[in-house]
């Protein structure tokens, strides 16, 4: 892990200013295409659902009839990049279930209103179409908050809920107001407060930013499924990982939080680590153990 985070100091944090994160969104590349690896391992569906693609991936081999709808992180600006499919095939490699990726659209031209309108169509069809089995939510930084949203959707409009969710260095609240997020700031070498916090405006459109479905952290957190959180301890987006299991746990909601002291964010996308490695394997075990269920 020191490696990569030696290599990620080397590169610019395009989020330590507003006007930093805006020139590099003039430049955002296509979502990364599904990788050959995946495309030999597994049968590659792309459909469009309310003007989005949505990419199901099932095993040719072994598949056992569990889904999983994976959420993409990028501060809800950014798109889906090769990291995202090393996660998503190293789960696939270690489950055998089916992987659903909705490409929602980005901030600022979409809102959580857009993609809560995509996800509820998508989270519908899964789960008419896995019937009696698992469907699990997952996703690494806001794709893990927005995996959290929907589950609150599927809550409180009485819809079936999720088997479980799975968070990779959860973002839960766009505010960024956690006084504990400053002493984080100089060890993280990704992130930075300023441009999350103009890119969280962006995604909040007409809602207000502490609106639950764009900062879960603000919901009661009851009645949710069982959480599983993997969170690395060089991520300014610990202690509102910390203090949102915190809640949950009040609430009656089970979760588990995870933590490496010195891992980055989103570690599991660098599958080469031994933290990596660690957290995908327990969550690997978590939809396995659904499946048996």
């Amino acid at each position: 892990m020191k490696l990569t985070e030696w290599l990620l100091r080397r590169k610019p944090n395009v989020f330590v200013t507003e006007e930093r994160l805006r020139e590099a969104l003039r430049h955002n590349p296509p979502d990364a295409p599904v990788p050959a690896a995946l495309r030999r391992s597994c049968l590659i569906n792309t459909e469009t659902v309310d003007g989005h693609e949505v990419i199901t991936l099932t095993p040719r081999s072994g598949a056992t009839g569990t889904e999983v709808i994976y959420l993409h992180g990028g501060v809800y600006v950014r798109p889906l990049v090769g990291a995202h499919w090393r996660i998503i095939e190293a789960l696939i490699r270690r489950t055998g279930a089916t992987f659903v990726v909705p490409l929602y659209g980005l901030a600022p031209r979409y809102t959580a209103d857009d993609a809560y309108r995509f996800l509820d169509a998508v989270y519908e069809t899964v789960v008419q179409r896995t019937g009696d089995h698992p469907v699990f939510l997952a996703g690494d930084s806001c794709g893990a908050g927005l995996s959290v949203g929907l589950a609150i959707r599927c809550r409180d409009e009485g819809l079936r809920p999720p088997s479980g969710l799975l968070l990779f260095s959860p973002w839960l609240d766009v505010t960024m107001t956690n006084p504990g997020i400053a002493a984080l700031t100089g060890l993280d070498p990704m992130l930075a407060p300023a441009g999350f916090v103009a890119a969280g405006r962006d995604w909040a459109g007409d809602r207000s930013v502490t609106d639950p479905l764009v900062s879960q952290l603000h919901d009661t957190l009851k009645d949710l499924p069982p959480i599983s959180i993997y969170q690395g301890g060089h991520d300014i987006l610990l202690p509102d990982a910390e203090k949102f299991a915190a809640k949950a746990r009040a609430a009656g909601t089970h979760v588990d939080l995870h933590l490496w002291p010195t891992a980055i964010h989103v570690f599991v996308g660098a599958g080469w680590t031994t933290e990596a490695r660690q957290a995908l394997r327990d969550a690997a075990d978590r939809i396995r153990s659904a499946a048996r269920d």
